[in-house]
């Protein structure tokens, strides 16, 4: 294990496993430029050239056919998509095709197409530049979507979906590219569907996927000189997702905040919050509350922008909500059977 920044550890992975696997190649917008997006595909590009790393033209729709179609084929494109907002263009062929041509005609057929894109709030970008579609992507199965918080899980997942049969799309949020962390040398792949404990702690759980995880861990250090100790979860993927990890963590803590950053509703915080309601009701005190963004679109200015977004004071105090809700729940009068004979 040595340090290394986000992407650079995506930038260590594509190297690794392009040069196991000749069958791997890049296609995206600016795959080739100087700046190699966040610098993540400029070391594939001075290792293997235009022979391996494709520059393409505003034409999203189009090759993701390309890439599906050559996936099919045996070969194991990545493709990169600077702005995860024009993958809606891509949606027809990537859920329709690539996540169920394996359960429609079941004779071993895989599309092993891995697609990286990126998320997040920029400098004002607005509406239509800065949403997070991890929820909208997650919803169909045959395809693993997952949102890799730290340099280690953006590595490891990265490994597992170049090496593995599946659809995958990686998301990534443009504010992690920078943060650092211990990554191992070797390309050691980190499984989909299994979460880690970011921080461990007794009060409450607040669960957040990508940069909400982030947010979550520091919202922690701040509650702990308040005196609460907060267990973080990252789920890492969020298709498939990590039921036991966040039910076991609730179990121990009885509240549970959701963090994200996106939309309450009919989100990636809704799904947690219904599997909490399913299958772990018994074992919480207070009602799940979710820290998202308001519900309208994002606004174009850049301290309008800041607001628009949740934020580790937003986690604080919806965590303080939460434990406030079951410390009045546990000083009621308990409810019993007894009362409704009088």
């Amino acid at each position: 294990m040595r340090p290394r920044k986000y992407w650079q550890a995506i930038g260590e992975a594509t190297v690794q496993c392009m040069e196991a696997d000749p069958s791997i190649f890049i296609a995206g917008i600016g795959v080739d430029d100087f700046k190699g997006i966040f610098g993540t595909t400029r070391g594939a590009f001075e290792c293997f050239g235009h022979a391996r790393v494709h520059d393409i033209p505003n034409c999203e729709n189009a090759f993701a056919g390309i890439t599906i179609g050559a996936a099919a084929m045996g070969k194991r494109p990545l493709v990169v998509h600077p702005r995860n907002d024009f993958m809606f263009l891509a949606m027809d062929e990537l859920i329709n095709l690539a996540a169920k041509w394996t359960y429609m005609y079941q004779n071993g057929t895989s599309v092993p197409v891995v697609t990286r894109t990126i998320v997040g709030r920029g400098w004002g970008q607005g509406a239509t530049h800065s949403q997070s579609l991890h929820a909208v992507f997650g919803h169909f199965p045959g395809l693993y979507v997952a949102t890799p918080a730290s340099p280690a899980d953006a590595k490891g997942l990265l490994v597992t979906a170049l090496r593995g049969d599946v659809p995958a799309l990686l998301i990534e949020n443009r504010a992690l590219y920078e943060t650092e962390g211990d990554v191992p040398e070797e390309p050691a792949a980190i499984p989909f569907g299994k979460g880690r404990i970011v921080r461990e702690g007794s009060d409450v759980t607040i669960v957040g996927a990508s940069l909400m995880a982030y947010e979550a861990k520091r919202a922690a250090d701040i509650l702990s000189e308040q005196g609460i100790s907060a267990e973080v979860i990252d789920p890492r993927s969020i298709r498939p997702l990590d039921e036991q990890i966040i039910l076991s963590s609730i179990a121990k803590t009885r509240h549970l905040v959701v963090a994200d950053t996106s939309w309450a509703t009919y989100g990636f915080a809704a799904e947690i919050a219904a599997l909490a309601a399913e299958k772990g009701f018994a074992d919480l005190r207070a009602p799940v509350r979710r820290v998202t963004l308001p519900d309208c679109p994002a606004p174009v200015t850049k301290p309008l922008e800041d607001v628009f977004h949740p934020s580790p004071a937003s986690i604080v105090q919806a965590c303080r909500d939460v434990l406030d809700a079951g410390a009045a729940v546990t000083t009621a009068v308990p409810f019993s059977t007894s009362s409704l004979a009088r």
